[in-house]
């Protein structure tokens, strides 16, 4: 049985990977992971947006990638050590900063799979997801900052647990078991998704044998961070359930809908 996350939604899936920014988006200096550019997403038909979380140095669980704020601020500080009210005045003419609970709140329609990027947002998020739980996925490439934000979730009285997406070491797990013939069920227990590039390195990691055990275990598979409609429609032939990809208003027309 599916999660509510992927319920009466369309598929294949399209993941907004933190929002979409058009030409006209860049153009405008709009940023990734901000209001504009989750606006953006909603308005071309998005139904799932991926996004990133960190938490600033008054505690407040914001919405950023990076570490640092060298990419989009060419500053150096750690998000961790900046004041949430100077992101906001930094982010005010780039499509606007938003917390997770700004988020939840603003998109009610939306459904977000949400990567956590510290410890620190781990423990803190369970109170803001906990009502939007049917509507979440919460992933990290550390599977077990992944279990303690589900854990805060639940704990803070969800009435279900948010969907979620398996971290490197659990994919990796997948990938070797299923290469070898062996059951990745056990691997893939708790798990809705597997989230994964097509290669990583040398290594294929998208493989016959890891879709057929995501298949066996009721786990969809969607590839990142894929933005040519070819390539699109290459990995949605091959098994892939979804694509997280920078155009979601390019992936909406090129992948053909189905309920």
């Amino acid at each position: 049985m599916s999660h509510p996350y992927f319920e009466r939604a369309r598929y294949p899936r399209v993941l907004a990977h933190r929002g979409l920014i058009t030409g006209a988006g860049a153009d405008s200096g709009i940023w990734e992971n901000t209001a504009a550019a989750f606006a953006a997403a909603h308005a071309a038909g998005a139904e799932y947006v991926e996004t990133d979380c960190r938490v600033t140095a008054d505690g407040d669980v914001v919405l950023f990638h990076d570490e640092r704020l060298t990419r989009m601020l060419k500053d150096h500080r750690a998000v961790s050590q900046v004041r949430t009210r100077e992101l906001r005045e930094r982010f005010a003419a780039h499509g606007g900063l938003l917390t997770v609970g700004e988020m939840l709140e603003m998109f009610p329609e939306t459904r977000f799979n949400i990567d956590v990027k510290t410890d620190a947002a781990a423990q803190v998020l369970g109170p803001i997801i906990a009502p939007h739980a049917h509507r979440v996925l919460v992933t990290s490439f550390v599977d077990s900052r992944r279990e303690r934000a589900v854990s805060a979730v639940l704990a803070a009285g969800a009435k279900i647990r948010p969907a979620t997406s398996a971290g490197q070491r659990t994919t990796m797990r997948v990938r070797a078991a299923s290469a070898v013939g062996l059951s990745a069920a056990g691997a893939l227990r708790g798990i809705d998704a597997l989230q994964i590039p097509e290669r990583f390195g040398a290594l294929r990691v998208l493989t016959p044998s890891l879709l057929r055990a995501a298949r066996r275990s009721g786990v969809e598979v969607h590839v990142w961070t894929v933005n040519e409609p070819a390539e699109m429609r290459r990995l949605i032939g091959l098994g892939a359930d979804g694509v997280v990809t920078d155009r979601a208003d390019l992936a909406l027309k090129a992948l053909p809908a189905a309920f």
